[in-house]
């Protein structure tokens, strides 16, 4: 949930040190909350390179060494703030619809990224990620991996429910629903509205869907093939009277070049 418009606290109202990067367990809830804020504040305020240890600290109204005690850098602060709000914000639904599903849970994540401020933190991250291999890394491994096996539920879902194809590569799945928005969001800069989900859903489910009776021989509909080109994969087979020339007939005379 954003954290704006709750008080700072005083400097000095630190807990016991934690492991850096993620919150120590014990901890002035309050300290914490005003630091994950300023953080969140001032990057959308000032962009990434905006945002300083020193800024935080100040917003926060918290002593520096404190925060440098809860987490090692800004990218920690800010990461641990999308981390918090994203996991509230992209929960799953189960609406008992594969399609209906989609398209609440990429509707929300399209709201979250264009809307909110934990959207702009995320786009930040990704950002920055493209500079810095060590961000890219933290930020796969402490989102990205979480993120994806949660998402990839819906399809296992559908597929549980026969309403989407057992055969699915649903990695590649993922990538043809999700990836539309990032392009959207990060490079073309287009809409990612309602329409555009719905239209998303839409043509990405005709993909997904299960086809009746799928998995089993049509004898009368299969491709025979010609035993020339037997093991040739791709190959129609040849109808026994091609190449040949009617009786009586001569082949008409080639065009000279």
């Amino acid at each position: 949930m954003p954290r704006h418009g709750a008080p700072a606290v005083a400097p000095g109202g630190a807990a016991s040190p934690g492991p850096k990067g993620r919150a120590p367990e014990r901890r002035s809830d309050r300290a914490r909350e005003a630091v994950l804020r300023a953080a969140d504040d001032l990057l959308v305020e000032r962009g990434y390179a905006g945002v300083t240890i020193e800024g935080i600290a100040a917003r926060a109204g918290v002593a520096k060494q404190t925060i440098y005690r809860w987490w090692s850098s800004k990218f920690d602060v800010l990461m641990d703030t999308f981390l918090e709000d994203a996991a509230g914000a992209l929960e799953q639904p189960d609406t008992g619809s594969t399609a209906e599903d989609l398209r609440a849970h990429l509707g929300r994540l399209a709201e979250l990224i264009t809307e909110e401020p934990a959207g702009k933190v995320m786009l930040a991250l990704v950002g920055q990620a493209q500079h810095e291999p060590a961000v890219a890394e933290a930020f796969r491994l402490r989102y990205l991996a979480d993120r994806r096996v949660r998402d990839r539920s819906i399809l296992e879902r559908g597929v549980e429910r026969g309403e989407v194809r057992a055969d699915l590569d649903l990695d590649l799945a993922m990538d043809l629903l999700y990836g539309p928005i990032y392009h959207r969001v990060l490079l073309s800069g287009l809409p990612v509205d309602g329409a555009f989900i719905d239209a998303l859903v839409d043509t990405v489910s005709a993909c997904l869907a299960a086809r009746p009776g799928a998995g089993t021989a049509n004898t009368s509909t299969r491709r025979q093939r010609n035993p020339n080109t037997a093991g040739k994969a791709g190959m129609p087979a040849a109808s026994p009277s091609a190449g040949r020339v009617p009786t009586g007939e001569l082949p008409p005379p080639r065009r000279a070049r």
